[in-house]
C-alpha cells in the first residue's frame, strides 16, 4: 500500500464563501446583492432557492469555528459580503458590518487557524449593479474603494488575500452563458466584463502595495483542462483555445501583459474584441505573490466544427462522474498544474478549492461518504505528484467546509465535509470529515 506525504508547513484548509454560507442577507444593515435578486427570478435558481438563510453560519459563528478547530485545519479560506460593508457599493461604511468580520477573523486567529481572505467572490451590490455591474468601468473604482478600507482595517490580522474569485464564472457564466448572476447572453459584454474585473484586480494589488500592507496577494480563478483526443492539429487547436477561455484568457494578462492571441483572434472572428485603455495592461499585469488555483474536472475533447463556442466536443462519457456532473479526471490536475509552473513559473500556489458533490443523508446519525473520501485521495495524491516535479504548492483547501448553496444548483448538490440539514440547520459530520482530520494530523495518508 502506496503512502503519500507532505511537507510539514504544507498547509491544510477548507474554504467557503459569505453568500453561500452567511445567511442574514438582511441584517445589521447588510445591502442587496445581485444574488439576491438573481435568485427571486422564477426559473433562475432551482427550486427558487436563495441565500436569505443558506447555513446561517452569521449567526453560528462559534459552532462553525468549532469544526473547523477539530477538524484541525490551519487556514480558512472565507470571503467578505461587499453588501455587508458598503450596502450602497460605495461610500457609506456599514460599521456592524466590519464589526462582525473583526469578531470573526479575531476568533479564527485565537483558535490557531490562519485566515486567507477572498475579497469578492461574487455578491456584488446590487446597487452597483443598477449602474451597470461590472459592465460599467466605475464599478473598478467602488471595488478599489471597498478593497483599501479592509486592507486597511484587517492589516497585521487577514496576511493572505485574494482579491477575484474566479473570474470566469462571474464573465463568462455570468454575461454570455446566462447561468448565473445577472444572467446576460453576449459574448462582447462578457470579454468588457472579463476586462475589468482584471483591472480591479490589478488596481487592488497595486493598492496594497502602496499601502505596504503586511502579508500576500493574488487572485483564484478557476481552471480546467481538455486532453486532445489525437494529435491531429484541429484536436490540438480546439484543446488550446477552449484551456485558453478558462486559463490563459485570465493568466496571461496576469503576468504577461497581454490576452492570449488564439482567442483574440477567434473572438474576433466572432465579431467581439477587448476594448482595452492606454495603461489598461500595466494595471492588470501588476506583480502579484501568490495564486489560488480553483480545479474541479477535465476531459478529454476534440474538434468539431460547429459545436458550442469554440469547435470542441467533450468525451465526458470516458469518465465516472460527481452528482453535479463534473468528469472525474485526477491526473487532469496534475497537468494543469505543471502547465501553469511551465507558462508563469514559481510564483507560489494555493489550491483554493477542490471537491465533489455526493448527495448523501445522514444514515443512524451517520454520512458514509466514501466516494468523496476517494475523490480527495486522488486530487491530493496529484497535488503530491506536482510538488515532487517542483510545482511551488503551498496549501489546499478542500472546497467545502459544510454544504451550502450552490448557486443556480439551489441546495441541491452537497460539496461539504459537514452535512447542513436546510430545515433545522443541524451540523453532521461526514466520513470525510474525519479522514480529513486525520490528514492533517499525520501529513500523510495510504492509498
Amino acid at each position: 500500500m502506496a503512502t503519500i506525504t507532505f511537507p510539514k508547513d504544507f498547509r491544510f484548509g477548507v474554504s467557503t464563501a459569505s453568500y453561500q454560507i452567511e445567511g442574514a442577507y438582511n441584517e445589521d444593515g447588510r445591502g442587496m446583492s445581485i444574488w439576491d435578486t438573481y435568485s427571486r427570478i422564477p426559473g433562475r435558481v432551482l427550486n427558487g432557492d436563495n441565500g436569505d438563510t443558506a447555513c446561517d453560519s452569521y449567526h453560528r459563528m462559534d459552532e462553525d469555528i468549532a469544526l473547523l478547530k477539530e477538524l484541525g485545519v490551519n487556514t480558512y479560506r472565507f470571503s467578505i459580503a461587499w453588501p455587508r460593508i458598503f450596502p450602497n457599493g460605495r461610500g457609506e461604511v456599514n460599521q456592524k458590518g466590519l464589526d462582525h468580520y473583526h469578531q470573526f477573523v479575531d476568533k479564527l486567529i485565537e483558535n490557531g487557524i490562519e485566515p486567507l481572505c477572498t475579497i469578492y467572490h461574487w455578491d456584488l451590490p446590487q446597487s452597483l449593479q443598477d449602474e451597470g455591474g461590472w459592465k460599467n468601468r466605475q464599478t473598478i473604482e467602488a471595488f478599489v474603494e471597498y478593497s483599501d478600507l479592509l486592507f486597511r482595517e484587517f492589516s497585521g490580522k487577514i496576511k493572505s488575500w485574494l482579491t477575484i474569485n474566479e473570474p470566469w464564472c462571474v464573465s463568462f457564466l455570468g454575461y454570455f452563458v446566462g447561468e448565473q448572476a445577472p444572467g446576460e447572453k453576449d459574448l462582447q459584454t462578457s470579454l468588457d466584463v472579463a476586462h475589468h474585473l482584471l483591472l480591479a484586480h490589478g488596481r487592488a494589488v497595486k493598492r496594497f502595495k502602496e499601502l505596504g500592507i503586511p502579508g500576500e496577494i493574488g487572485f483564484a480563478p478557476n481552471v480546467t483542462w481538455y486532453e486532445p483526443f489525437s494529435n491531429q492539429p484541429e484536436d490540438v487547436e480546439a484543446c488550446k483555445r477552449i484551456s485558453a477561455w478558462f486559463m490563459e484568457w485570465f493568466l496571461d494578462p496576469v503576468f504577461k501583459g497581454s490576452y492570449p492571441q488564439i482567442l483574440v483572434d477567434w473572438f474576433e472572428k466572432k465579431g467581439a474584441k477587448v476594448n482595452i485603455q492606454e495603461g489598461d495592461m500595466e494595471i492588470i499585469s501588476q506583480p502579484i505573490d501568490i495564486l489560488g488555483i480553483n480545479f474541479y474536472t477535465g476531459t478529454v475533447s476534440r474538434y468539431k466544427e460547429g459545436n458550442g463556442t469554440f469547435d470542441c466536443e467533450h468525451l465526458d462519457g470516458l469518465f465516472d462522474k460527481t452528482d453535479i456532473g463534473f468528469t472525474i479526471y485526477a491526473d487532469a490536475f496534475y497537468k494543469v498544474l505543471v502547465d501553469i509552473k511551465n507558462k508563469y513559473g514559481d510564483v507560489p500556489i494555493y489550491i483554493t478549492e477542490n471537491g465533489a458533490t455526493y448527495n448523501q443523508d445522514p444514515v443512524d446519525g451517520r454520512v458514509m461518504d466514501d466516494k468523496r473520501i476517494k475523490y480527495l485521495k486522488q486530487h491530493l495524491t496529484q497535488i503530491s505528484r506536482a510538488l515532487s516535479s517542483g510545482v511551488n504548492l503551498k496549501g489546499y483547501c478542500v472546497w467545502s467546509l459544510m454544504d451550502n448553496y450552490e448557486w443556480s444548483y439551489g441546495y441541491s448538490m452537497r460539496f461539504g465535509l459537514v452535512h447542513v440539514d436546510y430545515h433545522t440547520l443541524k451540523r453532521t459530520k461526514k466520513d470525510s470529515y474525519f479522514w480529513y482530520k486525520k490528514l492533517n494530523q499525520n501529513h500523510w495518508f495510504e492509498l
